[in-house]
């Protein structure tokens, strides 16, 4: 199992660039023996990180196929696509609506089917729980046709959960399904569908973005703890080939016990 690589820099835009860089350089090599670029995104913190390196970086964004590429979420909330915790909205906020003109043809993206979405605001009252079912099992028929993603970009929160796959959640025990659904989020709001851990050990590269001093003590468990069973400690350890990478800042792992590099 090759350990997960970590690539520390001291500036958020250059923490972007290098993401950025990661990005084109997989999609270059996917599109040598595949049609399209198939890419999974996370929500948080990430649409700025993607902002920032696929639209305002000019050298990086010329390089970016938008017409090849294929858009999954690995988690996604139960709500209306236009609505704030939306991670749809989120890249189509911020990446998307910034496509410059000269794009004529824009990345497919794969969102939830909004018409099924019963209650309000991700909440459990009022809500028809075959159609939240109905949700996560079309979006799973959605995913390529053998599960497999070039590139999943993933953050990870300050209890060290990602996608919507939480600390001692039973999900992460999930063998059956590639997208499974969840309406005890710890995190609001609790209505979600998240992608399952054999989704992302058929991967071809995982990358997670974390910055800020606010990651270092879950940081130093990932990566000092070799006990931790924290969903992205998890992840690092996955076993199928999968290369997991880190871009972080210098602050994010600040006395953890890492040998970082440049991308």
């Amino acid at each position: 199992m090759a350990a997960a690589k970590v690539y520390s820099y001291a500036e958020s835009i250059d923490v972007a660039k290098s993401v950025g860089q990661y990005i084109i350089k997989h999609q270059n090599i996917a599109l040598e023996s595949n049609p399209t670029f198939k890419i999974a995104l996370s929500g948080g913190s990430l649409g700025k990180v993607l902002k920032s390196a696929l639209i305002d970086n000019k050298q990086v964004a010329s390089e970016v196929k938008w017409d090849k590429w294929e858009v999954y979420f690995s988690d996604e909330r139960l709500v209306p696509l236009t609505h704030p915790d939306s991670n749809y909205g989120l890249f189509n906020e911020l990446v998307l609506n910034n496509l410059p003109s000269s794009v004529v043809t824009k990345p497919k993206v794969i969102t939830i089917n909004e018409s099924l979405i019963t209650g309000k605001e991700g909440q459990l009252d009022g809500i028809d729980k075959q159609k939240d079912l109905e949700i996560a099992f079309q979006y799973q028929s959605k995913l390529p046709e053998d599960g497999k993603f070039d590139v999943i970009l993933l953050g990870c929160g300050p209890d060290g959960h990602t996608c919507s796959l939480f600390p001692g959640h039973q999900l992460l025990q999930e063998r059956s399904k590639l997208i499974a659904y969840i309406d005890d989020s710890p995190k609001q709001p609790p209505r979600r569908i998240t992608f399952t851990f054999p989704v992302l050990e058929s991967a071809t590269a995982i990358a997670f973005v974390a910055e800020g001093s606010g990651k270092a003590y879950i940081l130093k468990e990932i990566f000092g703890n070799k006990q931790s069973q924290l969903p992205a400690k998890l992840v690092n350890d996955i076993s199928t080939g999968v290369q997991v990478s880190w871009f972080v800042d210098d602050n994010a792992i600040e006395g953890v016990n890492v040998i970082a590099s440049k991308y």
